[in-house]
């Protein structure tokens, strides 16, 4: 087993976590905060806006049943890259579109993708993902870990993530170990 790890900022990690929690070679998504400039941020900051962090996923992956590669296409297909500060009616830079790459390799895998996928023209907007080194990862409280699959009535669960996993499941029906 090759044990690597990524980091991505697409919006609300209650969606983010959900989606990549059912992929093949996860071993593990804990929710939390990256990119800003204070230590140990609490949710409640964060939600302000003032400290410069996004909403992340922490994944750790065996790279030897899911390359970063196919953690990169799950990401781009599973948020909107191109709405800057925002996803859906999550609005603010703790909601922006990020990947905090780990080494090199990840840095050049995700420029060669927003490269690929603009000259395919595969959104009608630019896209607007920031790509910058990882530098720290604080984990969120506790009640954010597992969310969709704790609280599934809660209506953003329904509205929200319940859509967005049935878009993953349909897309990538054979990258999954869990049925959704």
């Amino acid at each position: 087993m090759t044990t690597a790890l990524a980091t991505f900022g697409n919006g609300c990690f209650w969606c983010t976590e959900a989606v990549f929690a059912k992929l093949k070679g996860v071993q593990s998504v804990t929710p939390g905060f990256s990119g800003g400039h204070i230590k140990n941020p609490a949710y409640r900051e964060v939600i302000s806006g003032r400290t410069g962090h996004a909403e992340v996923v922490h994944i750790t992956y065996d790279s030897s049943i899911v390359s970063y590669q196919k953690l990169l296409e799950v990401f781009f297909a599973t948020h909107d890259p191109t709405t800057l500060n925002r996803q859906g009616n999550d609005v603010g830079t703790q909601y922006r579109s990020a990947i905090f790459y780990h080494n090199h390799s990840q840095r050049e895998l995700s420029k060669e993708m927003i490269g690929l996928l603009t000259r395919k023209n595969i959104f009608q907007n630019p896209i607007v993902t920031e790509v910058s080194e990882f530098q720290a990862f604080y984990p969120a409280e506790d009640y954010h870990h597992n969310y969709f699959e704790l609280n599934p009535q809660e209506p953003y669960c329904n509205f929200v993530i319940k859509p967005k996993l049935k878009k993953f499941q349909n897309s990538f029906q054979q990258d999954l170990h869990k049925e959704l």
